[in-house]
């Protein structure tokens, strides 16, 4: 009997241990065993209260009348603190799914979990992962192990015929974002470029990678995996080309941008020899087609519905004699600044006369300060333009040049036309103005204090039921202000407060409903033709959870949502092709790092985005490329690797890093790039 209750009470000792889930049971007094029994989990809530009653000796976390010793204040701080640990670990965890989809060619989706990583990792090393999440495998090879220092000659000769995930690494915290250069990878010891790859054992639970992943970083000391041996680190740009399999790729168009300068502002061409040598040198290179700006404040520069395109048509026809296609800007901005090269074309005259008198129809800081380098927004609609407004100003503009060159567009000469929606041709808002005082990585100011803007917000205010929401932020710093010298872009700021989501869904709708408007336009004055549509990259603060320079620029996309799929939305109604301004950022890593900055992460979302919604995409570099190692990277935005979908660009237009003549860069950097997106083997 006695052997009986002895087992009885240490069956039940176990299960109080291994019960973690349930409340534990009340101390047992009739027992006089002189077993004791595990120490239990602390009690917590009603569960303390009830404990302190029974047994008064105990104080870890109740007093003798039963009330908590933590005050109110005390548990706060531990919420707060559980916030911020939260928020570390989830910036890990996005870190990590960035890695894995850029360097690693897993194809996650948007809102990745970890039961995604985890389906990716095993099927990556051989398991079959059901949609169920039933997990097998087919056959048991024996694992590989690490291959030894002596054999790393043998290693690297054999190893294209190595199957080895190591062939798109994941960096490193510790790396810098862009590390990644040819040049950089001397053999500073066989460790360096070590394989990496991350083996599974058949007998291995799903539930076990994450110390899997645990052991392997903590061997990085012992191995110093820093890169792999065939990847980008390692390899000479022409083995690149080859082992990421740019070869036999799809064919992507090379367009060149001719300079500005060609077209004088009377509308003459300037040096109709420098061009036609320019034209042979790129038709030399086998460029596809060239791009032009058509600039309205050449064009009908002295009064209204005054169309002269002379220049233009002896430059058109020049490029037809080369037998080249030809992309035309319906530039509506205005050209000029510190790398402009003393160039400088403003809007038409009879445009800035009517802006004395009523300046709001340029775009208006907080201060009040006009800025003229494109027309407002506000006058979308407004017949403030000699009796037009500025919609129908623009289409008056299309439809003269459609009308002109129509004998171009029916021979397919003119291959599309891309339409300027903004500052730079592009779509955004003016809040990065230089001659406002702009320095990068400024935030930027919002750019809806004309009359005209703030009447449409008072408007939809009222109709939102708070008429004192019109007005705009007051605490949204200035242009070189960081997201958190300000209260309303700050951690909880003030961009997510009721007030500030009524706001940038407003500012942001502005935009949409601009280039809707546009589009409409343009869709009757270029029927059958491809319209191009260009997409800024604003790549700094992207880290940061307001994206505060993107919201200045009329894109609300805070780490809580989408900023692009309401747009793009728009442009696929006009089927219009979305060219993305790749930025191409070659920094130190300090220097990103000190803005927040993500361009890799901002080009992955805006692409995927627009794809998504079925849109044709096409790009163009930011800045002008000088060596090859950059012209790799805009080859590979351009050709994703291991797309799930194969997407890829219908086009690209490169940018040149010298004026038309002067051709400073090394021949053999342009010939290697049109090379790769043609998807021919580089010599």
């Amino acid at each position: 009997m006695n052997t009986n209750t002895t087992m009885n009470h240490r069956f039940a000792a176990a299960a109080e241990d291994l019960d973690v889930h349930e409340s534990p049971a009340p101390p047992t007094t009739t027992s006089t065993h002189p077993f004791q029994p595990q120490p239990q989990r602390r009690p917590r809530g009603f569960a303390a209260t009830n404990s302190n009653n029974n047994n008064n000796n105990t104080t870890t976390t109740t007093t003798s009348g039963g009330t908590p010793t933590k005050s109110r204040k005390e548990r706060e701080k531990e919420k707060e603190r559980t916030k911020l640990r939260e928020r570390h670990r989830r910036a890990i965890t996005s870190r990590m799914l960035a890695g894995l989809r850029q360097y690693g060619n897993f194809p996650l989706p948007a809102r990745a979990d970890m039961n995604d990583v985890i389906a990716a990792l095993a099927r990556e090393s051989g398991w079959t992962v059901d949609h169920d999440g039933t997990t097998y495998r087919h056959s048991s090879p024996a694992p590989m192990q690490p291959p030894p220092i002596a054999h790393f000659n043998s290693v690297q000769q054999n190893n294209s015929n190595v199957p080895n995930v190591g062939a798109h690494p994941v960096l490193s915290g510790d790396s810098p974002l862009f590390s990644g250069s040819p040049k950089n990878c001397s053999m500073r010891s066989a460790l360096d470029c070590q394989p990496s790859a991350l083996r599974l054992d058949e007998n291995l639970s799903p539930a076990s990678l994450d110390s899997v992943v645990a052991d392997r970083d903590g061997k990085v000391d012992k191995y110093s995996i820093t890169s792999a041996i065939n990847s980008s680190e390692c390899l000479d740009p022409d083995q690149f080309v080859h082992a990421n399999g740019i070869s036999g790729t799809s064919y992507i168009p090379v367009y060149v941008r001719l300079a500005t300068g060609l077209i004088n502002n009377f509308c003459q061409l300037m040096d109709p020899d420098g061009v036609k040598e320019e034209l042979q040198h790129l038709k030399s290179l086998r460029v596809d087609g060239v791009v032009v700006d058509c600039w309205w404040g050449i064009v009908e520069a002295w009064s209204p519905k005054k169309y002269e395109w002379a220049g233009y048509r002896e430059l058109f026809n020049i490029i037809r004699e080369f037998g080249m296609k030809l992309q035309v800007v319906m530039a509506f901005h205005e050209y000029g600044g510190n790398d402009s090269g003393g160039i400088f074309i403003s809007l038409p005259q009879w445009v800035l006369e009517i802006g004395k008198s009523n300046q709001d129809i340029f775009f208006t800081d907080r201060e009040g300060r006009r800025n003229t380098e494109c027309l407002s927004w506000g006058i979308d609609k407004e017949r403030v333009l000699r009796g037009r407004t500025g919609v129908e100003m623009y289409f008056d503009f299309m439809r003269s040049f459609r009308t002109e060159f129509d004998d171009l567009f029916t021979e397919g000469l003119i291959s599309g036309v891309e339409i300027g929606l903004g500052v730079s041709g592009e779509l955004k808002y003016p809040s990065f103005s230089e001659r406002m005082g702009w320095k990068y990585p400024g935030i930027g100011e919002f750019q809806c204090y004309d009359k005209y803007l703030l009447q449409n917000l008072e408007k939809a205010a009222k109709l939102r039921g708070n008429p004192f929401w019109a007005r705009g932020p007051e605490n949204a710093g200035h242009y070189n202000s960081k997201p958190h010298e300000t209260g309303f872009f700050c951690e909880r700021g003030d961009y997510d407060s009721y007030y500030g989501r009524f706001f940038m869904n407003w500012y942001t709708q502005i935009l949409i409903d601009h280039a809707d408007n546009v589009l409409s336009l343009a869709s009757l004055a270029f029927e059958e033709t491809q319209i191009l549509v260009k997409i800024p990259s604003v790549y700094w603060w992207y880290k940061t959870t307001s994206h505060a320079a993107e919201l200045t620029a009329g894109y609300y996309n805070p780490s809580n949502q989408d900023g692009y799929s309401r747009l793009f939305e728009v442009l696929k109604k006009h089927q219009v092709t979305m060219k993305f301004v790749i930025s191409g950022l070659h920094a130190p890593y300090q220097e990103i790092d000190g803005a927040f900055s993500d361009p890799e992460g901002l080009n992955w979302q805006v692409l995927n985005s627009a794809w998504d919604q079925g849109l044709s995409v096409a790009g163009q570099n930011l800045q002008p490329c000088y060596d090859r190692e950059g012209l790799v990277r805009l080859v590979e935005t351009a050709k994703p690797r291991n797309h799930p979908d194969s997407r890829h660009f219908s086009f690209f237009v490169f940018q040149q890093p010298s004026p038309l003549i002067q051709r400073t860069i090394c021949l053999s950097e342009i010939d290697h790039f049109i090379k790769s997106m043609h998807g021919e083997v580089s010599s």
